[in-house]
């Protein structure tokens, strides 16, 4: 299995993602800054990390979307290659388009830094076969996902992580940035092959982070991977 891990100005979660794909999951990894305008040959999986691509002007992940290698990583998608974009990462998917939606500025101003809980809500290439209920560190100031009535409806089923309590309730309350119908994270591609999501899976992958339930959603990537390989 091979990675890429996507290297922006100002990019700060790239060395856990790093990390985890390598390290954890032994996956041959390798860092394509935003310049380069090809991923390297083999890649199965592109990681999008968290962070503040360049500085956050304009808007989180606007500029980044316009980088080089970007028509790269939407050929990668469209042909069924899998993506992950996690906090930052999950700004540029819905700036590039690859993703529908937006994420805006948390509704109470703040910056959120703590650990909070996930419900899985449909199954895909990353998260089936993990638990119903994750719990994940989340790190942004414009984490509110956004989207209006029709895109909603039109991605109800590609909803991929709620934000809830430690029991799985989908409340006001478990709410970190008031993000509309509690989303963290929603699945697009032909084949829910992109995953963008808020929370840092990367950030809860060994048991020295506190726990392993982010391991969980790059262990069912793996395992498709794999099938996909075995199939071909």
């Amino acid at each position: 299995m091979r990675a890429a891990v996507l290297l922006f100005p100002g990019s700060n979660a790239d060395i856990e993602m790093v990390q985890t794909l390598r390290d954890v999951m032994g996956m041959a990894t390798e860092v394509v800054w935003h310049r380069d305008r090809a991923l390297p040959t083999g890649t199965d999986l592109v990681a999008i990390p968290g962070g503040f691509s360049y500085g956050d002007y304009l808007r989180c992940g606007a500029i980044s979307a316009s980088s080089p290698i970007i028509a790269a990583i939407r050929e990668h998608a469209e042909r069924g290659g899998f993506v992950i974009g996690v906090c930052n990462g999950f700004q540029i998917l819905t700036e590039t388009k690859l993703l529908p939606g937006a994420l805006t500025r948390n509704a109470h101003l703040r910056f959120e830094c703590r650990d909070i809980y996930v419900r899985v809500e449909s199954e895909g290439p990353f998260s089936t076969r993990v638990g119903d209920v994750l719990r994940l560190p989340i790190a942004h100031a414009e984490g509110c996902y956004f989207a209006d009535e029709t895109t909603l409806a039109q991605i109800e089923d590609k909803v991929a992580l709620r934000y809830c309590t430690q029991n799985g309730e989908v409340t006001p309350d478990a709410n970190p940035n008031g993000s509309v119908q509690n989303i963290a994270g929603i699945y697009g591609g032909p084949e829910r092959n992109v995953l963008g999501l808020m929370p840092h899976p990367e950030r809860m992958s060994e048991t020295l982070h506190g726990g392993r339930d982010g391991r969980q959603l790059f262990e069912a990537v793996s395992r498709a991977i794999t099938t996909r390989s075995t199939a071909a």
